[in-house]
């Protein structure tokens, strides 16, 4: 078989400017506008769902209902019926909620859309634990105002002869303690 010999550098450039090559590649779209269009039909066909509700539902029912329920899960039945909403209740509070289950449903109807929540199932059963307070249920601690002087006084003599210095301190918080919340008198 007869080699063929290379073109030289300059065969070469003019080879390209005679011939077109083929051109290079496009790189893929990003995902992301590809799946755009198919994530908004799948929200608008199924909608939020209950992890929209596990995050406001102090919101939706109102702080005194979400102490003692929590949503499990939202099941559309077939034939685009309104669906099931799943509470999960603490202990006897099963009948307040049943009897406030028409409000729970228009107000999870009101965040969700029209028609997603039909009926309600009530499960009885342990809560989880919320481990996150909104900031209107966080606790503020408020600082106690000062004893009177005389009081003060009593208190660091009577700790004067403690042994440490941090036993005297202790001695004196809990005499103030004491002072500031007397025990109930018969």
């Amino acid at each position: 078989m007869p080699s063929r010999r290379l073109p030289t550098l300059a065969e070469a450039a003019e080879i390209l400017t005679r011939r077109r090559t083929r051109p290079a590649r496009r790189p893929a779209p990003p995902a992301g506008r590809s799946l755009t269009p198919l994530l908004k039909s799948l929200d608008e066909r199924f909608g939020q769902g209950p992890g929209a509700l596990q995050a406001r539902w102090p919101e939706i029912v109102g702080a005194d209902l979400a102490r003692r329920t929590e949503p499990v899960k939202l099941s559309a039945p077939r034939g685009g019926a309104p669906g099931v909403l799943e509470i999960r209740v603490a202990g006897p509070s099963a009948t307040l909620v049943q009897h406030r289950s028409a409000e729970i449903l228009e107000r999870v109807n009101l965040f969700l859309g029209a028609g997603a929540a039909g009926r309600l199932r009530v499960v009885q059963g342990p809560l989880r634990i919320r481990t996150a307070k909104a900031p209107s249920q966080v606790a503020v601690r408020r600082r106690a105002p000062p004893l009177d002087a005389a009081i003060e006084a009593d208190l660091t003599r009577e700790a004067a002869p403690a042994r440490t210095e941090r036993l005297k301190r202790a001695l004196v918080t809990l005499g103030r303690s004491v002072h500031r919340n007397p025990p109930d008198s018969p």
